[in-house]
């Protein structure tokens, strides 16, 4: 039957899985917020009529708040993975405390998040909530610089060891391979970081990016996560 073609479909099932990990639902709701945003910014440009206008500005609003519950508490994972990155001594040191930076940075920035949680759902409101918000900023931004020195220094070191690989031999076949698929993987994390960062520097007011572009690089950002998500539910 046409039914159990569908439901037994290994997209389906590689769909269920996909949508089972916190992070791919968090990067579909992000890729909804964040395109609400920008088309919000094009009709509000393009002169439309307030009523189409605000079911956007709700979409990036109420999105934006059910992703900051899911990611209430974890912060823990991220001081646990800045723990174990300073514990890896066989690690580059370059990379090392790139990593110890990025998940102090991530981990800073989800504390500070969570702190303004309960102001954001109406509980408990706090004349303090926008400044641990601009905190929050502060520390994602740093988080994700980290992130960006790490992925340039990595792209430079697998230049530097696929100048050494003699293509002529098996071994260096298989080097050259698995250089090109680590330089996939860094470039990819890399153009993620750079339109992810536009969020905190445009909320900071370090840089004047206006919620077209924030909009458009955090919907690129977010539908590269799912990409990513979805090759590791495969």
């Amino acid at each position: 039957m046409v039914a159990d073609a569908v439901v037994y479909h290994p997209s389906v099932a590689h769909y269920l899985k996909f949508v089972a990990t916190t992070v791919g639902r968090d990067k579909l709701l992000r890729t909804i917020q964040y395109f609400a945003r920008f088309y919000a910014w094009y009709l509000l440009r393009t002169n439309a009529p307030q009523a189409s206008i605000s079911p956007w500005e709700a979409a990036k609003k109420q999105f934006g708040l059910v992703r900051k519950v899911m990611r209430a508490g974890k912060n823990v994972e991220h001081f646990k993975a800045a723990a174990v990155a300073a514990d890896s001594k066989t690690t580059d040191p370059v990379l090392r405390y790139a990593a110890v930076g990025r998940q102090l940075g991530y981990a800073g920035y989800l504390t500070f998040d969570l702190a303004t949680l309960p102001d954001a759902l109406g509980i408990r409101k706090s004349p303090s909530a926008k400044r641990l918000q601009q905190e929050a900023y502060r520390f994602w931004a740093a988080g994700i610089l980290c992130s960006i020195v790490a992925q340039t220094y990595t792209l430079y070191r697998l230049r530097e060891r696929e100048a050494k690989v003699d293509r002529k031999e098996g071994e260096g076949v298989v080097e050259s391979k698995r250089i090109a698929v680590e330089r996939a993987s860094s470039r990819l994390q890399l153009t993620s970081d750079l339109c992810d960062i536009t969020v905190p520097l445009a909320a900071l007011s370090w840089v004047n990016f206006d919620d077209g572009i924030v909009g458009l690089a955090g919907t690129v950002s977010s539908l590269l996560g799912v990409y990513s998500q979805w090759k590791k539910t495969a």
